[in-house]
């Protein structure tokens, strides 16, 4: 079971997300502004977090900046209305700050569940692989 933080403006959106990855088997804690879900952030340390571009207070471009300051190896999936036409693409730049992955609202259920499944199966191999290096290092790796 993973710890997923949903921040995001819009209520129904938060309950939407929450209900699909508890569905999942997972826990879910939500924000609805870049401060409250920093916050968050330090109390639970989610595995990963949804995190909308456009809100009021923080948005979405300036809390991945500062969540990655604090927290390096945040994973985050960034989201946001299709911005087709704009002079920028939000969602591109999200991934420049360090947001891994990308959902355009509107959203399909499965692709929150693939999103899910492939960011959390990239964090723990990613972990498992931090592990074996570190335990080289000490001289506790066997063959």
């Amino acid at each position: 079971m993973a710890t997923i933080l949903i921040i995001d403006d819009d209520p129904q959106v938060c309950d939407l997300l929450e209900q699909v990855v508890s569905n999942e088997g997972h826990r879910a804690y939500s924000a609805l502004n870049g401060e409250e879900g920093i916050c968050l952030y330090r109390q639970h340390l989610p595995d990963l977090i949804f995190l909308d571009i456009l809100m009021p207070e923080k948005e979405g471009l300036e809390t991945i900046l500062d969540l990655r300051r604090e927290f390096p190896n945040v994973m985050v999936i960034a989201m946001s209305a299709a911005s087709e036409g704009a002079k920028i693409d939000l969602l591109e730049l999200a991934q420049r700050l360090g947001a891994q992955y990308r959902m355009t609202k509107p959203f399909q259920l499965q692709t929150v569940r693939d999103l899910v499944n492939e960011a959390l199966s990239k964090q723990s191999f990613s972990e498992e692989s931090s592990e074996v290096i570190v335990s080289e290092k000490k001289g506790l790796h066997s063959p």
